[in-house]
This record gives structure tokens, C-alpha cells and sequence, in this order.
């Protein structure tokens, strides 16, 4: 595991925490596993390791520890977001659980401002592209993103007043 706090991260591994983020809270979902314990195991089996021989990406820990983290503190808020961007009356229980995780990761990162909404939005089109191949889904991330990231810079500039 390569400690970003300690050395330059690059956007690669930034991209690959995000991915990790997104398979995490994928798996929380699916198994019922606590955030410690789904950051805890990507951490010290994912990063940077190998499976059946093949290297897994070394990744930005901080990142990805910091969008689980947000993604389950901000939850509620996220979802209410996420449902306000939803086509009318579609609840977010509806959602792809790979969706989730993306709207949800992708969301943690808008809030926390660390990046630019373009830059954020771009990686989990580029995530949901990696999951989805048919496109549809991929067009459907980017118009909800767009939508919650113009919620987001709303709730600031409401904060900034």
C-alpha cells in the first residue's frame, strides 16, 4: 500500500481509489459490513496486492478511506441529493446498487471540494463505463452527477451568504 500522505499521488491512483470506493461501498451493501471493516480489508488486501498473479493497482489510501468514510457519514444527505435528481417518484432503494455506490462515492468527493466538479464527474463516468457497457447507464451517472454537483455549489454558495 503506498502511503499518500507521505509522497506524491497521481492521478492514477486517485482514480483507483475511487474505483475502490465505489467496490466498497458495492460490498458494505451487499454484505453487510462496516465501513471499518470494508476499508480495513480493501487497505491491506486490495492495494497494491496481487490475485490469482495478477498486480492489483496501488491506489491513493487517504482518498479512498476519506470517500467511504464521507459516503456512509453523508448518507442521508447523499441519498436525499442522489432522489432530488431521480426522475420524479424513484425512490434511490430502486437504483442499481453499482449506481448507488458511484452516486455515492462521486457525491462524498463533491462535497468535500478537494477536486473540480468536472474532474470528479469525469472519473465516475469513466467508473460507470467500467461497470455498464451498454452506455445507457453511463448517460444516466453523467445527468445525475451534473444535477447533484449543481446542488452542491447551491448548498455552498447558501453557506457563503
Amino acid at each position: 500500500m503506498r502511503e499518500s500522505s507521505q509522497s506524491r499521488v497521481t492521478g492514477r491512483e486517485r482514480s483507483t481509489a475511487r474505483f475502490f470506493a465505489v467496490q466498497a461501498l458495492f460490498q458494505m451493501e451487499a454484505r453487510g459490513q462496516s465501513c471499518a471493516e470494508v476499508v480495513e480489508e480493501f487497505l491491506n488486501h486490495r492495494f497494491g496486492h496481487s490475485f490469482d498473479e495478477v498486480a492489483i493497482l496501488v491506489g491513493d489510501a487517504d482518498l479512498f478511506a476519506k470517500l467511504v468514510n464521507d459516503a456512509i457519514t453523508f448518507q442521508a444527505l447523499i441519498d436525499q441529493m442522489t432522489e432530488r435528481a431521480l426522475v420524479s417518484g424513484w425512490p434511490i432503494a430502486r437504483i442499481d446498487p453499482t449506481l448507488r455506490g458511484i452516486f455515492r462515492a462521486a457525491s462524498a468527493e463533491l462535497l468535500g471540494r478537494e477536486s473540480p466538479p468536472k474532474v470528479i464527474i469525469n472519473e465516475f463516468i469513466d467508473i460507470a463505463r467500467a461497470f455498464f457497457l451498454e452506455g445507457r447507464e453511463v448517460k444516466f451517472v453523467n445527468a445525475v452527477l451534473d444535477t447533484i454537483a449543481r446542488d452542491v455549489q447551491e448548498r455552498l454558495n447558501g453557506f457563503a451568504d
